[in-house]
């Protein structure tokens, strides 16, 4: 099998197990992923197949929806890639990124694996969390999971843990402060960074409307 051939099959597997997923972590939130992974492994001396694969792996189950379960995702690559022959190598590498490029393990340990590739998909991965898709993606895990969109008597939570993180009830526009606005300063490439600076301008300019609507000023 080809790397293109497993890249197909890996596609058509994420589509498959992620039919009926939420939509802020659905196929499509994988493709986005995929797309900006390419776009910016193009500036970038990076093993392609690996970031692809990555790239394409990374939500196959997403631990907030597999009761907190983090255990799955990777062991689910794992299973599909050594299934279609892919080379050991790369299998270990993919399930190193999926295993350490979420944001909430920064909360806790630091990040305690890195490598260009990794950096790339995480990018990718933060890039969709952020801009106008981040917010409408936001928006709709926060109605999934029946969250209050803004309540000014609860202040967002600057100091969180890994579990803190993991267990929040907060009102969605806190998610802004504690997540979405932070990933600016943390992306790895150039290209990450300039992209994420114009969508995080966009972020800023929603929360400045959001609030002025809600204080009947606008």
């Amino acid at each position: 099998m080809t790397n293109q051939d497993l890249i197909e099959k890996t596609k058509d597997y994420v589509k498959l197990v992620l039919k009926n997923a939420e939509g802020g972590h659905d196929w499509f939130h994988t493709l986005r992923v995929f797309n900006n992974s390419i776009l910016i492994a193009k500036s970038e001396n990076a093993n392609m197949p690996v970031v692809k694969l990555a790239a394409l792996l990374h939500d196959i189950a997403d631990s907030k929806f597999h009761n907190g379960n983090e255990f799955l995702g990777p062991e689910m690559a794992a299973t599909f890639l050594i299934k279609n022959n892919a080379d050991s190598t790369v299998v270990t590498h993919v399930l190193n990124i999926i295993k350490h490029m979420s944001f909430k393990n920064s909360l806790e340990n630091g990040q305690t694996f890195n490598s260009l590739e990794m950096q790339i998909v995480q990018d990718a991965d933060r890039l969709d969390a952020i801009g106008a898709i981040g917010i409408a993606r936001a928006f709709n895990y926060g109605g999934f999971k029946n969250r209050a969109m803004f309540d000014p008597a609860i202040k967002p939570n600057l100091n969180m843990t890994k579990a803190e993180y993991k267990n929040s009830t907060a009102p969605t526009i806190n998610h802004f402060y504690e997540k979405l606005l932070l990933l600016k300063d943390q992306m790895n490439t150039k290209t990450g960074i300039a992209l994420a600076k114009e969508r995080h301008r966009f972020m800023e300019q929603f929360l400045e409307q959001f609030y002025a609507e809600w204080d009947g000023e606008r």
